[in-house]
């Protein structure tokens, strides 16, 4: 079991990543506390369905790449990884083999689970306006999502409401009712 710690730099950070034993860890440093990620069944399936809806109309308009729970992002003095990502063709011409990719995403979403407390998504959600990223926090829980801007207030979209790429993804669309169907 990993022991939180807080007040750790991102060489340390570093250093603990690399450590033969975390190899299999999915681990973020939030606000210089290291936290592995742990999800659940209900976030996971959620979070998979929009990375899927997602992928399928990044590739179809070759805009760049999507990335799922396993792809970590340096985000300033940060590292995250978000439920899914998607990061385009002119942010990034190609694949990196980086375990935390350090050119940040155009746009992030988070599911939230029980283990997301609302200061450390507080958190996030700053540090990747900071970076110029789009966040979408999906809320099983409210069965909504929160767009979050770095232009604008953040936005609210009910189970009614569809979600709409914006500038990030022009011309993609879900339905927020999608996201949350059994």
């Amino acid at each position: 079991m990993l022991v939180q710690r807080i007040g750790v730099s991102i060489e340390e950070f570093d250093r603990i990543v690399a450590l033969p034993e975390n190899a299999e860890r999915l681990l973020e440093l939030i606000d210089g506390e290291i936290s592995e990620v742990v999800s659940n069944n209900l976030s996971s399936i959620i979070a998979a369905y929009i990375c899927a809806v997602i992928t399928v109309f990044v590739r179809q308009h070759k805009l760049g790449y999507v990335s799922g729970a396993g792809g970590g992002y340096q985000i300033g003095n940060e590292r995250y990884i978000p439920d899914c990502a998607f990061i385009s063709k002119t942010r990034l011409p190609n694949p990196t083999m980086e375990s935390y990719v350090s050119v940040p995403p155009d746009l992030v979403v988070e599911v939230l689970s029980p283990c997301n407390t609302p200061d450390e998504m507080t958190v996030k959600v700053d540090n990747y306006l900071r970076a110029g990223v789009v966040v979408w926090v999906v809320s099983p829980e409210a069965q909504r999502v929160v767009v979050h801007h770095p232009d604008y207030v953040p936005k609210i979209y009910n189970i009614t409401d569809t979600l709409d790429g914006g500038s990030v993804l022009p011309g993609f669309t879900l339905p927020v009712h999608d996201i949350f169907a059994e």
